[in-house]
């Protein structure tokens, strides 16, 4: 069994899905990826990340939507998911807090950070 805490990107650009891999893998993070709702929520059927980082743009049903069931349904509802969005406005960040969301992280990524910044997402589940 491996240490690394395992992440569940839910993220339909695929440029954005390659930056998010090449910046947590080598800090110790494994990354799972799903481009749809749908895919995310087949994904959790079979596996438990630590945390998810949820584009709120999808196709289909959008990120706040998914966010909204997961908190419904079990073991999800423990698992933290934080919003990721190039829409950074106050009501951007309200609406995703309102969904359920953990916390909010900007579009486009600071890479320099990212890997900080999911690790104290981290650790605030674990407290």
């Amino acid at each position: 069994m491996t240490s690394e805490p395992l992440i569940l990107l839910v993220e339909d650009n695929a440029s954005n899905q390659l930056l998010v891999r090449a910046v947590l893998e080598p800090a110790g993070f494994r990354v799972d990826v799903a481009s749809t709702a749908s895919q995310a929520l087949e994904h959790l059927k079979k596996r438990t990340p630590a945390l998810i980082l949820m584009d709120l743009e999808l196709p289909g049903k959008d990120g706040l939507s998914l966010t909204r069931l997961l908190k419904t349904m079990s073991p999800t509802t423990a698992i933290p998911v934080v919003a990721m969005t190039a829409h950074t406005s106050l009501q951007s960040r309200t609406d995703a807090l309102a969904a359920g969301c953990a916390g909010f992280i900007s579009k486009p990524i600071d890479v320099h950070t990212f890997p900080a910044r999911v690790s104290e997402f981290l650790k605030g589940a674990k407290e």
